[in-house]
């Protein structure tokens, strides 16, 4: 693919008028074809199938802030706000690996596996006027919990890793900075891109093909494409102010060969729209598509399994 220029705006069109709360995790399965997400707020997670237009949903007993699916396709691993569980799609059933943060005010937040099928999430001060309290962690493949030297943080979002695993981007979203460091070892730590935008903060991001970070602004009704130098080569327009997370998936559900990925999926939210604002912003909350010319990787699943 060629490198794109800073002029190259796409637009998203609507697919799903979902109205979630707050929309977010996008995830793409390369494995079955499907799109899934989560409303936080409304505490459903959440599966489209591109090939029939289905969607389902499965209530949770508190709300889910992010999740990866599992090799055992029977299963996901939630991040609930206050821990760590396994959810059978078939029973419903919920056990939990580990609680998380109980002693502070805070939930989890985003994440993402990293290229080995470790899940790396952090956690944010649950509250409007978030200060920085919580941090990062990686669940390992042997179910062990651990906290990651990358210090405290308000609202942790940006979870993404590059094509070889070498680097990982994360930011604290009040800050509007993107950050970059080795990993696993979270040396060189540095600053990736800082927003210089009227609007807009940094949430969830993806990587393509290329190694280009592409990240949802909330507030700002886009979708920015960085190469790995820092420099913005796209923009994604979304006819909605919140887009908070995306990923690469296919509108034709293909699988053969590792699926097309060549749409962009992207989630938003309703949360903090008063009704005037709704009127223009009626879709709010729903899952637009764009096809922004590149091509995404295959998302790697949780590398863990459940206790004997």
């Amino acid at each position: 693919m060629g490198v794109m220029n800073t002029t190259n705006r796409i637009p998203a069109q609507l697919l799903i008028d979902s109205r979630c709360a707050l929309g977010e995790g996008a995830t793409w399965c390369a494995t079955s074809g499907r799109f899934y997400w989560t409303d936080i707020e409304g505490k459903r997670f959440l599966r489209y199938d591109p090939r029939d237009g289905s969607t389902e949903s499965f209530d949770m007993p508190e709300r889910l802030a992010c999740f990866a699916l599992c090799a055992d396709p029977g299963f996901a691993l939630l991040g609930l706000a206050s821990r760590l569980a396994f959810f059978e799609f078939s029973t419903g059933a919920i056990e939990t690996i580990a609680e998380v943060e109980a002693d502070l005010p805070t939930r989890l937040n985003d994440g993402r596996c990293d290229r080995e099928g470790r899940f790396v999430f952090g956690t944010k001060h649950d509250v409007d006027d978030a200060e920085p309290l919580g941090a990062f962690y990686r669940l390992n493949a042997d179910l062990s919990l651990e906290r990651l030297p990358l210090g405290k943080f308000a609202i942790n979002n940006s979870t993404a890793f590059s094509p070889d695993g070498a680097t990982m981007y994360y930011c604290d979203t009040p800050t509007r900075r993107i950050r970059a460091c080795d990993y696993p070892s979270f040396a060189n730590d540095r600053l990736f891109v800082e927003l210089t935008d009227d609007t807009g903060a940094p949430d969830g991001s993806t990587v393509d093909a290329d190694g280009a970070l592409w990240n949802a602004q909330w507030g700002g009704a886009r979708i920015v494409r960085y190469a790995p130098d820092g420099r913005e080569t796209a923009r994604i327009e979304v006819p909605s102010a919140q887009p908070s997370c995306v990923a690469f998936g296919s509108l034709s559900g293909d699988v053969s060969g590792g699926g097309a990925l060549d749409t962009l999926f992207v989630t938003t939210a309703r949360n903090g729209l008063d009704d005037d604002a709704l009127k223009t912003d009626p879709h709010a909350g729903g899952i637009y598509t764009a096809q922004p010319g590149v091509r995404g990787i295959a998302e790697p699943v949780f590398a863990g399994k459940r206790r004997a």
